[in-house]
């Protein structure tokens, strides 16, 4: 059977707007549509470009749609994946967090809104862009690409790729949504507004919202090495932020439409997050790193054609889009000399840097069936990047009489433009009606230029340019109609971006000095997913194990002297990227869904990842989880209005967690977390349907922290709860 939905075809940011009434067919009241990353007839267009059933995708995918969505009501995209197999959760607070995929994160993912890219190259490689840019209120549903995806997107895609799906105007008349949110952990208030319609050949959509929270508690208790004797605050896990986004859209005609974006996004007092040491071991040095404003403004446009009469092309899609992204860091450290009878004397150290980030760029891609079983698609893509900012450093030294004060207004990264263009094809083949194969190739050109810079007199301007191209072959044989084998191998890359090239000064997070490297190589992998589904009416299974190998891969190492001692720059240890040889990413992720009458169901998945340079193995290269095992009983009433569930999170320890010295001890600890939800539709009142959703969130009132926070320590909240209401028309 050919396995394309030929009549539709899902491409970058206009595909949602075909893809709501396929989702929904999806949709009912005995089998919540979107419960679990596999379910049968859930639709998916990021690992292929072409919408198919996920059953049918030759790679494992997760995909979270608008109804599991509602239920979880997440602050960001990041919190859906904390349940999902292979992924992890980075970060604290209501708009820092990030997501983790089999171990990578920060530049190692891309992140994508409608097919295009979100990630910024003036971003630390491990932390990367938010996905709180995209107002939750807006996604339609996430789809999650476990393993490289370069062929299809070019640079990052080495550990994963998360596309954002935002949704668009219905197919006829007006619909709107007003929703208030209550979070007892940091006292949150949350109020948004989406409201959509369409007229003739005339759609829009407009959205809006507005958030406050201030830093939570963490619960007493142990973990590791740390014991907090009473509830502790997490610092600077706040935000105050307000989302706008305004879409007009225009069919030109049956198989013909334009459209026109704009969407905003303002934070202010975020922070990285953190316990003060005092309140655990008194004496360490404290770090305070902030986010005093971000500021976010972008305009997309597009045209799309469908079912046209041409020997090139069935579908054709042009996207571009501009940016601008401003954001201010400060990074506050106080280190004691360690003098006992003067525990004041030390080295204060104070930072602030603002950088803009204005970027542009375009997608045109296009798809052609050839015959009845081969679908090309093909186009070319590319962004530039261009980075300016400030620094300004000031240190001090205390507890000897006046504080002595250096200040440096020294850049630490120079003005710079990062730029990126490539062409891709791909072929997705049905062998048979039992074999479906699909191979892509990109080649791709980058390249990295600094100019001169103020502060800066003493670094010549350096233009760099790396090519690079990759390919992947995947393919799904159908042993029965339950049961597929799944095989894939791929090659990704992921270019160095600018702040790993040229950044020179302390880090953010205060560990250390780092010393740019102009001479580091694009990063190469070569992926391998071996894996089986099977599906029935009842019974859902998925298994996959995955090894990643990473060449050139880039790695923080200790710089030393010519008698292989540590160098310190600035009173801080020095550090750079550099490129190793080889480091390895093995693992297996299972998943499974079982439905039961009366409209219970029981999900579980399970997850195990092991990561080792290879030319070193004593050496730690991953901060992710070694193990975790998830389960979910939930329900769902005969008439789809109310729901329950109850979620359980076991994460396992983890011995070789970090090159530096950490207050937690040589393992990282594991941790069992437990969610309680309840809710659904409480009232129908003239045409409006008001909903209400309740959680208590960590029931256990257990004090944790993910693999990724533990080692700077930020613990998660305290048990608190979660209140949501919505009026929908």
């Amino acid at each position: 059977m050919y396995r394309h939905l030929t009549t539709v075809a899902l491409v970058g940011l206009l595909s949602a707007s075909i893809d709501a009434p396929l989702a929904a067919q999806d949709t009912n009241a005995e089998s919540p549509p979107d419960t679990i990353s596999f379910v049968l007839d859930r639709i998916a267009v990021t690992a292929t470009r072409d919408a198919q059933a996920v059953r049918t995708i030759p790679r494992p995918v997760s995909v979270v749609g608008d109804v599991q969505i509602q239920r979880l009501q997440p602050n960001n995209v990041a919190d859906l994946f904390r349940t999902l197999p292979g992924l992890e959760v980075t970060g604290v607070g209501a708009n820092q967090t990030r997501p983790s995929i089999r171990g990578q994160r920060g530049q190692r993912l891309l992140l994508l809104q409608d097919g295009l890219r979100m990630n910024n190259t003036r971003r630390q490689q491990d932390f990367g862009e938010i996905p709180a840019l995209v107002d939750i209120d807006a996604v339609e549903r996430v789809e999650v690409v476990r393993g490289p995806a370069s062929v299809l997107y070019g640079s990052d895609a080495i550990g994963g790729v998360i596309n954002i799906i935002t949704a668009t105007p219905p197919a006829d008349g007006i619909r709107g949504r007003a929703s208030y949110r209550y979070g007892e952990a940091g006292d949150q208030n949350r109020f948004s507004g989406r409201f959509a319609g369409r007229a003739g050949d005339f759609n829009w959509q407009l959205g809006a919202s507005t958030r406050e929270t201030s830093a939570y508690q963490a619960p007493s208790g142990s973990f590791g090495n740390i014991t907090l004797a009473d509830d502790a605050t997490v610092l600077d896990t706040g935000v105050e932020d307000q989302s706008f986004d305004l879409r007009l859209g225009y069919d030109l005609a049956d198989n013909a439409s334009v459209f026109g974006q704009f969407e905003s996004y303002d934070a202010d007092d975020a922070g990285f997050g953190r316990v003060s040491p005092a309140d655990y071991a008194p004496g360490e040095a404290e770090v305070a790193i902030d986010y005093p404003e971000q500021n976010f403004r972008k305009f997309t446009g597009g045209v799309r054609f469908e079912q046209l009469d041409n020997t090139l092309a069935d579908r054709v899609e042009v996207l571009g889009y501009t940016q601008d992204n401003d954001r201010t860091l400060e990074l506050s450290l106080f280190t004691s000399f360690g003098i006992p009878n003067a525990p004041q004397a030390g080295l204060q150290f104070d930072t602030r840097g603002d950088t803009e980030v204005s970027t542009w760029g375009f997608r045109a891609e296009a798809q052609k069936l050839l015959g009845e079983r081969v679908l090309l698609t093909y186009g070319v893509d590319g962004f530039r990047d261009r980075a300016e900012g400030t620094d300004r450093a000031v240190t001090t030294v205390v507890g000897f009489g006046p504080p002595q004060t250096t200040v440096s207004d020294r850049p630490q990264i120079p003005t710079a433009e990062f730029f990126s263009s490539g062409a891709f094809v791909q072929a997705d083949i049905d062998v048979s009606d039992r074999f479906n194969l699909v191979g892509g190739v990109r080649y791709q050109n980058t390249n990295a230029e600094t100019f001169e810079t103020e502060g800066l007199p003493d670094q010549e301007p350096v233009d760099d340019s790396d090519n690079v191209a990759v390919a992947a072959v995947n393919a799904i044989y159908d042993l029965s109609e339950s049961f597929s084998l799944i095989g894939a191998v791929g090659s990704a890359f992921r270019t160095p971006n600018l702040v790993e090239r040229f950044f020179d000064g302390p880090t953010p997070e205060g560990a250390g000095y780092q010393a740019r490297n102009l001479d580091l190589q694009a990063e190469k992998s070569l992926n391998v997913d071996l894996g089986a589904r099977f599906t029935n009416d009842r019974f859902s299974v998925e298994g996959f194990w995955f090894r990643n190998r990473i060449d050139d891969g880039i790695a923080v190492a200790p710089l030393q002297d010519e008698l292989d001692q540590p160098v310190e720059i600035q009173g801080l240890p020095a550090f750079r990227n550099v490129n190793v040889d080889e480091l390895v990413f093995t693992g297996y992720e299972v998943a499974a869904e079982v439905r039961l009458p009366a409209g219970f169901r029981v999900e579980s998945t399970f997850s195990e990842l092991d990561s080792e340079d290879a030319n070193d193995p004593e050496t730690p290269v991953g901060d992710s989880y070694s193990s975790v095992f998830t389960s979910t009983l939930g329900w769902t009433s005969n008439d789809g209005r109310w729901f329950a569930d109850w979620r359980l999170r076991h994460s396992g320890e983890r011995r070789d967690i970090d090159i530096f010295e950490n207050p937690i001890g040589e393992v990282l600890p594991s941790f069992t977390v437990q969610n309680l939800r309840f809710g659904g539709e409480v009232a129908e009142v003239a045409g409006t349907r008001h909903l209400l959703t309740l959680a208590v969130m960590n029931l256990t009132d257990e004090l944790y922290a993910e693999s990724t926070n533990a080692t700077f320590f930020r613990p998660e909240p305290k048990r608190a709860l979660l209140l949501t209401y919505s009026v929908d028309f």
